[in-house]
């Protein structure tokens, strides 16, 4: 992202710290509203349950907060079978420390905290059958980091610029004039850019001009379009094959 079409937003510890706590609360309630939760599979974390997930979140904040200097986008597998109940706890106990650590962070790893637990909250949704959040508060902040990765892998590629439009943000990626736009919802771009959409529903996303030459650009990271569905996707713009305007 070249931040001619949207500025940063404000990288703060504190900000970061609350949007991230948001998160843990609402995950912590949904994996503890019933004994058999733990053991269902998350569609979106292929292997995983959702004690595995927690467990996921457990290691990545320990990480953060013990400023291991370990890459946190690349974490160690999470630990098996320890109780959920015991998980959720030792996440706060360390969550309690973030606001200590983050200031003194490197902008990376404060951002990435935000996005994975937000990433994984909505895994976790869709795996119980239930709704979205509204308007979660990590959202912007997530979007905002995805973007910038799928700058990167778009740049790597060689690809031609492309503009991001979203109700509340446009974003131009990569350099020079854009020779597409693709819209969206905020949150269906952002699981569009981390790895919970397949290219059949990224195509069907709202686009000026024929997806295919961006796909490539899908997989970045430890993200790549899963080839089956593991989420259904909201309704977003016109039916497949029908072209808007830049």
């Amino acid at each position: 992202m070249t931040g001619r079409s949207a500025e940063p937003l404000p990288d703060t510890g504190h900000h970061l710290h609350l949007t991230y706590r948001a998160c843990r609360e609402n995950i912590t309630r949904l994996v503890t509203s019933g004994p058999s939760v733990a053991e269902l599979p998350v569609p979106a974390c292929p292997g995983w349950s959702v004690r595995d997930l927690v467990g996921h979140l457990v290691v990545v904040c320990r990480m953060a907060v013990e400023e291991d200097p370990g890459e946190i986008s690349e974490p160690p597998p999470p630990p098996p079978g320890i109780p959920v109940s015991e998980l959720v706890s030792t996440w706060a106990e360390l969550e309690s420390d973030l606001a200590g650590v983050l200031p003194r962070a490197d902008w990376l790893r404060r951002r990435i905290l935000p996005l994975d637990a937000l990433s994984h909250e909505l895994d976790l949704r869709s795996a119980l059958g239930m709704p979205p959040p509204g308007r979660p508060p990590a959202l912007a902040d997530a979007l905002d980091l995805a973007v910038m990765g799928f700058t990167l892998s778009l740049d790597g590629h060689g690809l031609p610029a492309l503009r991001v439009r979203t109700p509340d943000r446009v974003w131009t990626v990569g350099e020079g004039e854009p020779a597409a736009t693709l819209r969206g919802g905020s949150r269906e771009v952002f699981r569009a850019l981390t790895g919970r959409r397949t290219v059949r529903q990224i195509g069907e996303l709202s686009w000026s001009a024929p997806s295919d030459r961006w796909l490539p650009a899908f997989t970045w990271g430890p993200f790549t379009p899963p080839t089956r569905t593991v989420e259904e996707a909201a309704p977003s713009g016109p039916a497949p094959g029908l072209h808007s305007r830049n």
